[in-house]
């Protein structure tokens, strides 16, 4: 899948979705109000994040904010600090396409990846992306239940 068929997939898929687009990212979040994207996708490399090589053609990297539960079913516990430089790393090529990974920056927060998501990976990222969208409209429902001045 192509950066346009991801992002036809997404915002064709789960309602109320709105994007923005910058710094090389495309936002996916639900609802207008654009609090926490629940997925991004990352067409290019940038000063804060180059790991991944996104220069080459056709490479993009989709990420995917998920649960502690499943990034840990996945990866084991999260790293404790950001970055590809510690030892929880070592094991990833942060370049290999069509491959679900920890995140390179943000695996602490329980993030996910895959560069330029193919055949491999497109079940299991439909999953991912079902259940980060899910997190995020709960998280909006309780920002939108709680009263004035407590969210």
């Amino acid at each position: 899948m192509d950066e346009s068929a991801i992002t036809d997939y997404i915002t064709s898929t789960f309602p109320d979705v709105a994007t923005t687009a910058a710094m090389g990212y495309t936002f996916f979040f639900v609802g207008e109000d654009r609090m926490m994207p629940f997925a991004t996708l990352a067409a290019d490399d940038n000063e804060h994040d180059a790991v991944s090589n996104l220069a080459r053609p056709s490479v993009y990297r989709l990420n995917v904010g998920v649960s502690r539960e499943t990034y840990r079913a996945l990866f084991g516990p999260q790293p404790k600090a950001a970055g590809p430089q510690g030892d929880d790393y070592v094991a990833y090529d942060f370049t290999a396409l069509d491959q679900v990974m920890p995140h390179p920056t943000y695996a602490p927060q329980s993030w996910v990846c895959v560069l330029s998501p193919g055949d491999r990976t497109l079940d299991q990222v439909r999953s991912l992306l079902a259940e980060a969208y899910e997190l995020a409209a709960k998280r909006k429902s309780r920002r939108s239940e709680a009263p004035p001045g407590d969210s």
